[in-house]
């Protein structure tokens, strides 16, 4: 799947890959070497997450030096970090949940974003206002594919990334379902792979997950 050039934003990040890693960066001299291993493995989509104090560093320079890269922002929980993700180059966002004042600052940022939910009734609440593309968080926890294949009939209008507890194992079942776009997790960026500097077993991972694909 090609990628949109880095000057545009990704038109719907549900169809970018079947998977988005999650990554976290603690040191952001990492964030390039990852970010191009990941590319490279065939999986352009990138969410950083803002749990660490390098993120917003991580995105910036993944931004600015890894042009295959369509490189988000993960754990984005307040208006003012919408603001810092957009000035550091970031081309998506995610929520784990979200609020009337988080979502205006989303949709006010003009890029794709996914937006937390775990029950029927935040779907629906996002649905009345609009937003189809919901992150759904954590998966495995709140129901799983179960679920998910659960809301499907009722709500075929809404299309999930499903993050949490996802791996290898259960991946291509999410993928299966018809209201899944694709999957969030962190499997292919291991923490001791890339203390390590392990670039090409992050690319060997990245590959291995681009075989979830469906269509």
């Amino acid at each position: 799947m090609t990628s949109p050039p880095p000057s545009s934003p990704a038109a719907s990040v549900l169809d970018l890959a079947p998977v988005v890693p999650v990554v976290v960066v603690e040191d952001a001299a990492d964030a390039v070497p990852v970010a191009r291993a990941l590319v490279a493995g065939g999986l352009p989509a990138i969410e950083v997450t803002l749990r660490t104090p390098a993120a917003l560093d991580a995105i910036r320079e993944i931004s600015r030096e890894v042009p295959g890269a369509v490189v988000g922002a993960g754990t984005v929980i307040a208006p003012e970090q919408v603001t810092a993700c957009a000035a550091a180059g970031a081309r998506f966002l995610v929520s784990p949940g979200w609020t009337d004042v988080l979502l205006t600052a989303m949709r006010a940022s003009g890029m794709p974003f996914l937006p937390g939910v775990s029950t029927t009734s935040e779907v629906v609440a996002l649905l009345e206002r609009g937003v189809r593309e919901m992150k759904f968080f954590p998966a495995q926890a709140a129901g799983g594919t179960a679920y998910l294949r659960s809301l499907a009939g009722p709500l075929p209008q809404a299309r999930f990334c499903p993050t949490g507890g996802i791996g290898p194992d259960n991946a291509a079942e999410y993928l299966a379902l018809p209201n899944v776009g694709c999957v969030g997790g962190s499997w292919m960026v291991p923490a001791e792979t890339v203390a390590a500097r392990d670039w090409g077993r992050i690319e060997g991972l990245a590959r291995a997950a681009t075989y979830f694909r469906t269509s």
